[in-house]
């Protein structure tokens, strides 16, 4: 296994095959449309992501999260997983919706400003995205310790980035996953910038480090491999399985993009760091991996960039086909069943809208 500072990789960046006793029958069996299949994905999800920063640009949309650049730690760590796992993520996450069904559509409700949630959590057995920095690694936890409850062999996936990392939530949440031993992968995409404050303000030692603390197994992978990506998750999540508890996964990888796009990184951050970073690329390492074996060739890489354009079309179309909610419809799906109390605050607001019409 070649690791380059401590983090685990199978390509190296110009996409040649690093030879792995341990990871190599982790990936066994995959096929050539597999492989394939991950680069179409990530090609996908990088088309999604620059057609959303476009409506934000234009006003579509209120703010958008783009992800450019981690699209092989969300599309490798989310192919890894079963149907009946359960993610909970933050803000980032939108290829790994798109792994579990999310429709693109769905994936800018919220931040258009036209819904409380994008989606159905238990269609896709995916929570909505937690923009309270590492409160998702406590949710994933607890519907863990309920999976072991269960006895299902199922796991719970907690993603954060290096910020959540400094949050005390993430900290409380790997105390009760190891304490309880809970079914729980926690996903930490390092991507380098919490905002405009550097990982390395932010810690003196790897971030997988920090895992051992709490007894929780710990990998540091290249998250800009995506077949490094999957085969340490599909690992993971084997020894959660197989019942010894929580893991804990560093992808490294690099933001190329804002924060949000409220957010202007050239304020703080050196133009030739993102150079260094722009080598390397995930979907361009993938892809001269394929291209060499065979794979890929043009007319695959034309049917890809088809896809990705018929997806971004979907998503424009559908967000600007979004209405306005009914004023009285932010009274749903704020508790399970029937509750007094809302019940009398929406007969009090409809009472206040009805005013109007008189």
């Amino acid at each position: 296994m070649s690791t380059t500072t401590g983090m685990t990789r199978l390509l190296d960046e110009r996409g040649v095959r690093i030879p792995s006793p341990e990871l190599d029958p982790v990936l066994a069996d995959l096929t050539p449309a597999d492989l394939l299949g991950l680069y179409r994905d990530m090609v996908l999800v990088r088309r999604l992501d620059a057609e959303a920063t476009a409506l934000q640009r234009q006003g579509e949309l209120a703010l958008w999260p783009p992800l450019l650049g981690q699209e092989a730690a969300q599309i490798g760590t989310g192919r890894a997983l079963r149907a009946d796992d359960f993610v909970f993520s933050s803000y980032r996450e939108h290829a790994v919706a798109h792994t579990r069904g999310v429709a693109p559509v769905d994936l800018v409700r919220v931040w258009r400003g036209v819904t409380l949630s994008g989606w159905d959590p238990f269609a896709v057995n995916m929570a909505t995205p937690q923009v309270i920095i590492g409160a998702q690694a406590l949710h994933a936890t607890g519907y863990a310790m309920g999976i072991r409850a269960d006895g299902s062999d199922a796991a719970a996936v907690a993603y954060v980035g290096d910020g959540a990392m400094s949050e005390g939530d993430v900290s409380e949440a790997m105390v009760f996953a190891a304490s309880f031993q809970a079914p729980v992968l926690f996903v930490c995409q390092n991507n380098q910038w919490a905002i405009s404050e550097p990982v390395t303000l932010q810690t003196a030692v790897p971030l997988a480090d920090r895992a051992a603390g709490f007894g929780i197994p710990a990998q540091r992978v290249d998250g800009n491999d995506v077949l490094a990506v999957l085969a340490a998750t599909r690992a993971a999540l084997a020894r959660i399985r197989d019942g010894e508890g929580p893991q804990f996964l560093e992808a490294v990888t690099y933001r190329m993009g804002p924060h949000t796009t409220a957010d202007d990184p050239t304020r703080y951050r050196d133009p030739a760091e993102l150079e260094v970073w722009r080598e390397r690329d995930p979907i361009d390492r993938l892809a001269r991996h394929l291209r060499d074996g065979g794979v890929l060739g043009d007319a695959e890489e034309s049917d890809a960039q088809a896809d990705a354009a018929a997806a971004a079309a979907e998503l424009r179309a559908g967000c600007l086909a979004l209405g306005d909610p009914a004023p009285l419809s932010v009274f749903d799906h704020v508790y399970a069943g029937p509750h007094r109390t809302l019940d009398r605050q929406r007969a009090e607001y409809a009472d206040y809208l009805a005013g109007f019409d008189a």
